[in-house]
């Protein structure tokens, strides 16, 4: 079992910041406005983001250039750090730390689940999928183990009816910064193990979003909410990216246009379209779209 470099029990010195999307920026940020001294920031490579060849920054890397701080591509460059009153702060990197690095320095990781429930790649998601109630946020050790550190804080956070991934996954971010911010400030006061049944956050695939109208329609909103839902239409590829109830009945799959809403049928109930994307088109109105898609009483989407 690996000797963790000891959290702090009093104001963090300096920080070491390690992530990369979007999610990671609020945090880094919060720690410059609250006066921290972020000596590092390790993120990852510039990558091609769309067409053409040439390659960008990522969000944690942009806002890292903007405020100043110096950036590695490689985590091991922590290593080269001076540990006293070093503590490292981990949001979404994915990647898993060393051993060698964790003896080096303590490290907190924000983590966007009530833990144990949703370790892994993709908590905020697999919540939502699941027909999760509600869900976490929690500031843990950081540990060999994915996901597996002591809880050192945690805030509970209540999923709602209609709430996207995006939009809950800023809420917890909300969340979670008044934690990150008294840790860092007074240094770690609370400090327990994961208690409960483990359940894995895997990584979402086209699988997990691809539509079957055979099944409920609670999933299938779900599925919308978590992003890139599709089915088929006449062959082609069609993304659903805003969908709410019906209080209607429709046969499975079928589609029809009642009082100007899109309507199409799922196992046990029914669901208005709101906002598609036809394959190779951008995103448009469900209403505009069945206007020019000539919908007949035969018209319905395939699972296939």
């Amino acid at each position: 079992m690996t000797l963790l470099a000891p959290l702090p029990r009093e104001r963090t010195k300096r920080i070491v910041y390690i992530g990369t999307p979007e999610i990671a920026v609020p945090p880094l940020r919060e720690l410059v406005a609250q006066g921290f001294n972020v000596c590092l920031v390790v993120t990852g490579q510039d990558k091609r983001r769309g067409r053409g060849s040439a390659t960008t920054p990522n969000p944690v890397k942009e806002a890292a250039i903007e405020l100043g701080i110096p950036i590695s591509h490689d985590i091991a460059d922590v290593l080269n750090l001076d540990p006293d009153g070093l503590m490292g702060v981990v949001v979404a990197f994915g990647s898993l730390i060393s051993s060698e690095i964790l003896q080096h320095v303590p490290m907190i990781n924000i983590h966007y689940s009530a833990l144990p429930r949703w370790r892994g790649a993709a908590p905020v998601e697999r919540a939502i999928l699941s027909g999760d109630k509600s869900t976490a946020v929690c500031i843990i050790q950081v540990v060999e183990q994915l996901d597996a550190g002591d809880v050192l804080a945690s805030a509970p956070c209540v999923i709602g009816a209609n709430e996207t991934v995006t939009g809950l996954r800023n809420r917890l971010g909300e969340l979670a910064l008044p934690l990150l911010i008294d840790i860092c400030s007074n240094g770690v006061t609370a400090q327990h193990p994961q208690i409960g049944d483990v359940v894995i956050a895997k990584k979402i695939t086209a699988e997990d979003v691809a539509i079957n109208w055979d099944s409920s329609a609670q999933l299938i909103l779900a599925q919308v909410r978590v992003g890139n839902a599709f089915t088929f239409f006449e062959g082609k590829r069609f993304k659903i990216h805003e969908a709410l109830t019906a209080n209607v009945q429709q046969p499975v799959g079928s589609i029809a246009v009642v009082n100007g809403q899109v309507i199409v049928g799922a196992s046990d109930a029914a669901i208005q379209l709101v906002v598609v994307q036809p394959e190779g088109k951008a995103r448009i109105a469900a209403h505009e779209w069945a206007n020019g898609a000539r919908l007949t009483s035969a018209s319905a989407f395939a699972n296939r």
